[in-house]
């Protein structure tokens, strides 16, 4: 059905006139917050001004046809616009001209690629991109902002990109320090600090970059030399073709991979968050075409990539907004601003640009996440800090892919060695649990109950039956059957089921019985294929561990007393 690729044609369908109100009123709040830091984010990625209006326009009414949040505002974002100056600027050598068409190609192909995705049912890739990561990776970014804005705050043109020589060089150049453009940025930072306090539902960025603009006209500032946006043509984009080539797609395409991992990720944790708080559910795959869509009408109508924005979203969602109507009027009214409202533009001063990036990148910094991660998983917190490392001395991509890597190893490090449990008795309690978990626990006598909480697979089937054979040998006394609880085991190939046949013929050796309690459907087809449960014996398999215990009680029972008989 249409309402299915079109969700905001089902809004429509139902709604209410007493929303018409709450939607313009929240569309105005955000084009508010978005004219400003639309401009001072294509200053951070080192695009002219009106660039990051035209991300500001089409893109965000497409979103609004095609997504499945009611909230969600898609524009330019510190994180993405960060990553695109860290990944196309080298490759740009200084040709403003070039720099927007790899940009534009970039948006393009990382659209296509998140469409294809959203078609193809990939949206469930955002729930790889672990928590750990994330909050490494923005507060990496976050850092990298602000010692890459400390230059412009202080008026010094600082040369190195990197976080450390940046911050270098910028320390050794403190006495070129241009007061008039350090006092321009720490008054807009005073400023918002305030406004955020004092007057929580206005927009700050707004009123701190009108206010600075005003000062530094009357006060005479940029005659002192504080550096302004300068002109801002006014007008609205126009559709324009990157001419790359094929070699130059081919450049870009890792990069085009990096920035659907970073752009669906942050739109999607956004999208939910605010999705959570309103009562309803987020489609992924429908998540994934929409910003997919977006990107590729803001890289074909000169804009650069875009994402889910906290901060819009977030002045939408406490405005009241109802409906992706809002993001309608929002992108009407920054096309308002572009056609009418260039010219005073062009009058922000640098430094206060530089104040309001500053603001935003300390909103996105999360020092807590580290402690609260440190509490529960070592190697959480470990990847978390070490994601902030990479992205400010490797850079972006490469740190987020290492952190990545280092996420995935870290999987396969717990399949291949994963936790193991030894059950036993609980007095007052009927079934069997974990014997390192009471003090009054104890094993059963002459056996013991084994649990292999995961897989068995190739990479961990020698693994397994090592662990075994040393519970077994280190026992005393040495227990007369061994007990395997398969219900952890949740899957099984060939080389795991050659695993247990050999134990079973290891065991044996022993004198020891291998038994099978609560096997799964594919364990039953791999032991009918092989054998393996034939010469186990279907008697030593059961469907629970109490059933298997019981009949290895009874059966040393019965042999005690033809012992005694004899």
């Amino acid at each position: 059905m249409l309402t299915d690729w079109i969700p905001l044609l089902r809004d429509l369908r139902q709604y209410r006139p007493e929303w018409l109100s709450h939607d313009l009123i929240a569309g105005l709040s955000v084009a508010a917050v978005q004219v400003p830091t639309a401009i001072a984010y294509a200053n951070l990625a080192g695009f002219p001004p009106e660039v990051g209006l035209y991300a500001s326009m089409l893109p965000v009414l497409i979103y609004a046809l095609f997504g499945s949040s009611r909230q969600l505002v898609v524009g330019p974002d510190a994180a993405t616009c960060a990553m695109i100056a860290a990944l196309l600027l080298p490759l740009a050598h200084g040709n403003l001209a070039h720099y927007l068409q790899l940009s534009a190609a970039l948006a393009i192909m990382a659209g296509l690629l998140m469409l294809i995705g959203g078609m193809t049912r990939m949206g469930f890739i955002v729930n790889f991109f672990a928590r750990p990561i994330l909050i490494g990776f923005l507060n990496g970014v976050a850092l990298s902002i602000i010692a890459g804005q400390l230059g412009k705050l202080v008026g010094i043109t600082v040369l190195n990109r990197d976080f450390a020589p940046s911050l270098i060089e910028l320390v050794e150049r403190l006495g070129e320090t241009h007061g008039f453009s350090l006092a321009t940025g720490l008054s807009t930072l005073m400023l918002l600090i305030l406004v955020r306090r004092f007057a929580p539902r206005a927009p700050a960025a707004l009123v701190a970059l009108l206010a600075a603009g005003l000062a530094v006209f009357l006060l005479g500032f940029d005659g002192e030399g504080v550096k302004l946006v300068g002109a801002v043509p006014s007008g609205l984009p126009a559709f324009s073709l990157p001419n790359l080539g094929y070699e130059g797609a081919q450049k870009i395409f890792m990069d085009a991979v990096g920035l659907v991992i970073v752009t669906f990720t942050s739109g999607m944790l956004t999208a939910r968050s605010f999705a959570t708080r309103n009562g309803y559910a987020i489609n992924a795959d429908q998540e994934m075409r929409a910003i997919g869509l977006s990107n590729i009408a803001s890289g074909f109508f000169g804009g650069f990539a875009v994402t889910g924005a906290d901060s819009r979203t977030a002045v939408n969602d406490a405005s009241g907004g109802k409906t992706q109507l809002v993001s309608v009027v929002a992108a009407l009214a920054t096309a308002v601003v572009a056609l009418f409202l260039a010219e005073p533009l062009g009058h922000l001063p640098i430094a206060a640009l530089a104040a309001v990036l500053i603001y935003s990148a300390w909103g996105l910094l999360d020092f807590a996440a580290y402690r609260y991660l440190r509490k529960i998983d070592r190697f959480e917190f470990h990847l978390s800090l070490g994601t902030t490392v990479g992205v400010m001395v490797i850079g972006v991509l490469p740190g987020v892919v290492l952190a990545i890597l280092l996420a995935l190893l870290n999987v396969l490090v717990k399949i291949y060695r994963p936790a193991d449990t030894l059950l036993g008795k609980v007095p007052g309690m009927e079934s069997f649990h974990d014997l390192s978990l009471s003090p009054d626990s104890e094993p059963v006598p002459g056996m013991i109950i084994y649990r292999f909480e995961a897989p068995l697979l190739f990479f961990n089937a020698d693994y397994f039956k090592a662990r075994v054979l040393e519970l077994v040998d280190r026992a005393q006394p040495r227990p007369r059957w061994f007990v395997l609880s398969a219900e952890a085991i949740s899957q099984l190939d060939s080389t795991g089921a050659m695993a247990l046949d050999e134990l079973h013929g290891e065991l044996q050796a022993r004198g020891v019985q291998l038994v099978i309690a609560r096997p799964k459907q594919y364990m039953r087809r791999y032991g009918q294929a092989s054998g393996l449960g034939d010469r186990i014996g279907m008697e030593n398999i059961f469907f629970s561990i109490r059933s298997a215990v019981a009949a290895i009680q009874q059966r040393d029972a019965g042999a005690a007393d033809s012992g005694q008989a004899e």
